[in-house]
């Protein structure tokens, strides 16, 4: 008995197939069954996609959190120069 070679497939094809799961009547089982692929596989990228959006998400909310920490700093220091040249 040979093995299969194993298959590769795409970040786009996983995003899709992720994608078909969320669809009205569609369970991982027959999805899995219609691709060729094991059902294990599909909860795999599932997860995967989930974590990867939720870094994205940490990634795009640290960086909000900086720009927006510089702004205060920036307005404080504008604010001080405002009240010194008011003094004068």
């Amino acid at each position: 008995m040979s093995r299969q070679p194993r298959r590769h497939f795409t970040a786009e094809f996983k995003e899709q197939t992720a994608a078909r799961l969320s669809e009205p009547g569609a369970s991982q089982t027959s999805v899995a069954r219609e691709l060729g692929v094991r059902p294990s596989q599909l909860k795999g990228w599932r997860l995967e996609l989930v974590a990867a959006g939720s870094a994205e998400a940490i990634r795009r909310q640290q960086a909000e959190a900086a720009e927006l920490a510089e702004l205060r700093r920036e307005k404080r220091r504008l604010r001080e120069e405002m009240e010194a040249n008011a003094m004068r």
